[in-house]
């Protein structure tokens, strides 16, 4: 029994994700237990920066295509790597036992101030408020951000509360929420020394 809580306590834990429709095709490697390793290619430069700083601020290792209608629009290339990436992570956790489960984080850039909270608690539940006020930032349309992170809390199964509580720069904007998400999310997911490897809830089951 030892063997098998050190063994819990030390392993990697890792996901790949390998999700295609007639609109995107997205490969996906991560591992949480990393040291902000990146290598993401979206076809959004601005999204990609995102996707970068969130795998730095997470201590997350990350490599990330997708090749997606862009033709189109941008929308289902953002969604469907929110999708997948939430997806990395619920296959990586397994049953969940022994981690914190919920975390929350307040990032300021500068003049601006981003709140992140997130739970992993089996459930979808999504609320996101950006106050971004133009269509675009860089190449990225700005409305997508929220679509983004639907996305990964349908695909992790979890709950994520984002909200931009003042600031300026609508650059500044999404990128504090993209770092609070990293740091809420890398205290969620971190193993809990007290509780071992029970499961973080009183149902049984996340």
């Amino acid at each position: 029994m030892k063997a098998k809580r050190q063994n819990r306590a030390t392993r990697r834990r890792t996901a790949e994700i390998n999700r295609k429709t007639a609109e995107t095709q997205i490969a996906l490697r991560l591992t949480i237990e990393g040291s902000g390793r990146y290598k993401v290619s979206t076809g959004i430069r601005f999204f990609d920066h995102m996707l970068e700083l969130f795998t730095r601020h997470g201590a997350f290792d990350l490599e990330l295509t997708c090749k997606g209608d862009l033709d189109v629009d941008q929308h289902h290339t953002v969604e469907d790597v929110g999708i997948a990436l939430g997806e990395a992570f619920d296959r990586a956790l397994g049953d969940k036992k022994g981690i914190m489960r919920a975390g929350y984080f307040l990032m300021t850039m500068d003049e601006t101030l981003g709140i992140a909270a997130i739970d992993l608690s089996g459930r979808v539940s999504s609320v996101i408020e950006t106050k971004v006020k133009t269509r675009l930032i860089g190449d990225l349309q700005s409305e997508l951000v929220e679509d983004f992170f639907e996305g990964f809390a349908r695909g992790a199964r979890a709950n994520v509360h984002l909200k931009t509580m003042y600031g300026r720069s609508n650059h500044h904007k999404v990128e504090s929420l993209f770092k609070a998400f990293a740091r809420a999310l890398r205290f969620a997911v971190m193993r809990d020394r007290q509780l071992g490897g029970i499961l973080p809830s009183t149902k049984g089951l996340l």
